[in-house]
């Protein structure tokens, strides 16, 4: 039985009588044991499939928190490059305006 099939008689049993059931499972080769393994088994997958959704909701909220330390992160390091650039531009001003004076007071 393919899965589809097997989640179309869970379905459809799950209404019906204990005797409703000997006579569907009769009718269609089934043993009710089987059938109620079957919906064992659907139930864990629906449980699975939440476990699973949980745990992504989860990973997507820790994701969200490390983005946001990232960019934190990024804009600090942004500021401490645009005041070095600054201290360099400046240094370098400095260093060329007393560099184009040559009489600044010394004697040779």
């Amino acid at each position: 039985w393919s899965p589809d099939a097997k989640l179309a008689v869970v379905i459809e049993t799950a209404t019906l009588s204990e005797a409703e059931l000997g006579a569907y499972c009769r009718e269609k080769g089934l043993y009710p044991e089987q059938i109620q393994q079957w919906k064992a088994a659907c139930l864990e997958g629906a449980g699975r499939q939440e476990d699973q959704e949980k745990a992504a909701q989860k990973q997507r909220k820790e994701d969200r928190k490390t983005i946001k330390q990232l960019k934190a992160e990024v804009r600090r390091k942004d500021k401490v490059v645009a005041e070095t650039t600054s201290l360099l531009v400046l240094s370098k001003k400095l260093e060329a305006l007393y560099s184009e004076d040559p009489d600044s007071g010394e004697d040779d």
